[in-house]
C-alpha cells in the first residue's frame, strides 16, 4: 500500500527496516560512557581488568557462538581424563606396566638357565686348567672358590637380564627399582615391610615345618644335610665366614630376587593377577633350588618375598628378607661354635 504525502515523518521512520546489527562478542563490546556519573564506564573497566587477570583457559572447555542466535554453546573439546582404577586398589594387588611381550620373557628365562649351566662348566674347566684340587685346598681357599663362583654366576645372569630388557628403556619407575629412600614409610617403606615379611615368613615356615614333622614323623633330612655340608666353612676362620656371608647374604639374594621377583613375577602381571604371579614365581623359585624335601619351606618363603615386593615395589625389600634368612642361620651357628657348642651335635638333636 502506498503512503500518502501527508504522512508524518515519524510514521515513515517506523516503517523503515532496521539495519542488521552484527553480533559482537562480549570481549570486543565497548561500554557506552555515562556522562553524569561514569558508573557504567567504571564497571566496564573493572570487568576488563578481571578478564586480563583471569588465567587463560586450558582448552578443556570451548565457548562457541551459534550463528543466527544469541545463546552460548559449551562443548568439551578434550576427552575426560581416564579414571585410574589402580589407585583404588591395594598396592599389593596392583599390576606392573610391563613394556615387553611373552617372547622376551621366554628368551630371558631360557638365557638365564643356559648361562647358569655354561658358567658352571667354564668354572670347572678353569679350575682344572689352573691345577686346583679340592682335596688339598685349605678351608679359606675353598670358601674363596665358592665366592668367586657365585660372583661369576651373579654377574653373568644379571648381564643376560639387563642386556635383553635394556632395549625397552626407559622403564616405568617400579621396574628393577633398588631405592634406599624412605625405608620406614608406612605404605611402602622397604625396610619396614622387610621386617614384616621376615616375621611372617618365619612364622609360616615354622608352621609348615611342624606340619611336615607331624605328617612324616621327623624333620626333613635335606635341611640337616645342607647345613652339615657348610659346617667346615662355618666359624673356621674370619675369612671363610666372611666369604660365606657374602655368598648367602649378598650375592645370592641379589641374583635370585632380581630373576624371580624383579623379572619373572613382574612380567607375568601383564597377563595374570598379581597374587597368581606371586604364587607361580614362588613355585619356580622353590623348584630351581633342586631340593624336593625343602620345596614346601622354599615355596612359603617365595610367597612372602613376592607379596613383600608387590607391596613396596622395591627389590631391596625381598633382598633384605632373603639376606637375613640365608645369613642369619650362618651367623647364629658361627656364634654358637665360638661359644664352644658342638654344631653338628646341635643339628643332630634338632
Amino acid at each position: 500500500m502506498a503512503c500518502s504525502s501527508s504522512s508524518s515523518p515519524l510514521s515513515l521512520l517506523l516503517l523503515r527496516p532496521l539495519p542488521r546489527i552484527p553480533l559482537i562478542h562480549s570481549r570486543h563490546r565497548k561500554p557506552f560512557p555515562f556522562p553524569r556519573t561514569g558508573r557504567i564506564a567504571a564497571s566496564a573497566a573493572a570487568r576488563a581488568q578481571q578478564r586480563l587477570l583471569r588465567p587463560r583457559e586450558t582448552g578443556r572447555w570451548r565457548r562457541s557462538l551459534r550463528s543466527g542466535g544469541g545463546f552460548v554453546c559449551l562443548s568439551y573439546s578434550n576427552p575426560p581424563p581416564p579414571s585410574n582404577k589402580d589407585s583404588d586398589e591395594w598396592p599389593v594387588l596392583r599390576r606392573w606396566d610391563v613394556p615387553w611381550e611373552w617372547q622376551t620373557v621366554v628368551l630371558t628365562m631360557v638365557g638365564c638357565g643356559v648361562s647358569f649351566a655354561l658358567t658352571g662348566l667354564v668354572e670347572q674347566s678353569v679350575l682344572q686348567y689352573a691345577g686346583y684340587k679340592a682335596a688339598g685346598a685349605t678351608i679359606d681357599e675353598k670358601a674363596e672358590i665358592l665366592f668367586l663362583g657365585q660372583l661369576s654366576v651373579t654377574a653373568v645372569l644379571l648381564g643376560v637380564i639387563f642386556s635383553i630388557t635394556n632395549t625397552f628403556r626407559p622403564f616405568p619407575d617400579d621396574i628393577f627399582r633398588y631405592d634406599i629412600k624412605e625405608p620406614f614409610k608406612l605404605r611402602n617403606g622397604w625396610l619396614l615391610w622387610a621386617g614384616i615379611g621376615l616375621f611372617g615368613a618365619v612364622i609360616s615356615i615354622a608352621l609348615v615345618g611342624a606340619a611336615m614333622t607331624y605328617l612324616n614323623g621327623e624333620p626333613p633330612e635335606r635341611e640337616k644335610d645342607s647345613l652339615v655340608l657348610l659346617l667346615p666353612l662355618i666359624g673356621s676362620s674370619t675369612l671363610s665366614t666372611a666369604y660365606l656371608v657374602g655368598i648367602t647374604g649378598v650375592l645370592a639374594p641379589i641374583l635370585e630376587e632380581t630373576v624371580f621377583r624383579g623379572f619373572l613375577m613382574v612380567s607375568l602381571t601383564k597377563w595374570f593377577p598379581t597374587p597368581v604371579c606371586v604364587v607361580f614365581s614362588a613355585a619356580v623359585f622353590a623348584f630351581a633350588h633342586l631340593t624336593p624335601d625343602q620345596f614346601p619351606q622354599l615355596f612359603v618363603l617365595g610367597v612372602a618375598l613376592g607379596f613383600t615386593y608387590a607391596q613396596t615395589r622395591n627389590l631391596l625389600a625381598p633382598i633384605t628378607i632373603h639376606a637375613f634368612w640365608n645369613s642369619g642361620v650362618i651367623l647364629l651357628l658361627t656364634f654358637l661354635q665360638l661359644q664352644g657348642y658342638d654344631i653338628k651335635e646341635l643339628l643332630g638333636a634338632s
